[in-house]
């Protein structure tokens, strides 16, 4: 496993760090096998944990809890969300900072989160939604603030909306976002116009999630694929969408090098940023553990393949519908 520097927190983290969204109950899910998959990663050298209140009401952080007592003595690195008190996902511009983040709310939610991992002091606390018409809001600022000054967490972070990149950029002006959060793959490349030359100029850590694009980036879907009913990912692959992404996936499959497969490119693609801290795959099987883990420590990828995927590149905006 290779480490990288997170931020200016300084913390060596994974570069392959694990996501927790689908331990809570999520189709297929199972505690043991969860378990498992995250015993595994730690022996794989995996230290960097990204879960959510929001993932199981707090099922998610307990798992990772157990985790952590299992592996005493080690040090791994906790990452966690405060939910919007709304309820909202995505945040809206138009939402009041009250409805969302009141600051009462940020410092019950980070109670509630210490007490399910069972830890004193969080290393990462992260606003779930964001709108930067917020951002000189000094309600969030102060809250955040005091968790800091309080020894309850050691960084703050933001996790960016959905295909808005750049909709954080004011927070990063306070100097209290210590992490962004944000959405980045092969076909979701926006995030290196703004928002990574921000980061890298003010030493904020990068967490890239959603690396496989909800799946449609492993080349295992197909148009007949289906979900399990009240699946997020039938609202994500509507019938256009999925269409569309298996048009694009296509025409991926002749870029992937002999012997390696998509799934391998698109993160190695990823690690290749220099603005990336962590990228955090979903990983309930020891099979996507073991290969996910296993592309940390591969050499870069060529420039003309890099140049290559720059013209797969997507555009997507927003769908407040």
């Amino acid at each position: 496993m290779n480490y990288r520097t997170f931020g200016r927190t300084g913390w060596p983290v994974s570069e392959v760090g694990y996501g927790m969204w689908g331990m809570a109950g999520w189709t297929g899910s199972a505690d043991e096998q969860s378990s498992g998959s995250l015993d595994r990663a730690i022996e794989l050298g995996c230290n960097f944990f990204d879960t959510a209140w929001a993932y199981g009401d707090g099922h998610s952080e307990r798992l990772l809890g157990e985790t952590l007592r299992r592996h005493p003595g080690k040090r791994l690195y906790v990452a966690t969300k405060i939910p919007p008190k709304n309820r909202k996902w995505p945040a809206r511009p138009e939402y009041a900072l009250d409805d969302v983040y009141p600051p009462d709310y940020i410092r019950e939610y980070t109670e509630k989160s210490l007490e399910n991992i069972g830890v004193d002091t969080l290393d990462l606390q992260q606003l779930h939604v964001w709108s930067d018409t917020w951002a000189d809001d000094d309600g969030w600022q102060r809250a955040v603030a005091a968790l800091k000054e309080e020894k309850l967490v050691r960084a703050v972070g933001i996790s960016v909306n959905r295909f808005q990149p750049q909709n954080v950029l004011r927070a990063l002006d306070t100097g209290l976002v210590d992490a962004v959060q944000v959405v980045y793959n092969t076909f979701d490349q926006n995030p290196e116009d703004e928002l990574f030359p921000a980061c890298q100029a003010r030493n904020i850590a990068v967490i890239a999630r959603v690396p496989f694009d909800e799946g449609s980036l492993t080349g295992t879907l197909t148009a007949d694929t289906r979900w399990p009913e009240g699946d997020f990912r039938n609202l994500y692959f509507h019938p256009d969408n999925l269409r569309e992404t298996l048009a694009r996936v296509e025409r991926l499959r002749p870029v992937v090098p002999e012997g390696m497969t998509m799934p391998e490119l698109v993160m190695r693609h990823i690690l290749h940023h220099p603005a990336v801290s962590t990228v955090i795959p979903g990983m309930r099987k020891l099979r996507h553990v073991e290969g996910n883990i296993g592309v940390s420590g591969q050499p870069p990828l060529p420039e003309a393949l890099i140049a290559e995927l720059k013209t797969h590149r997507w555009n997507r905006t927003v769908d407040w519908e």
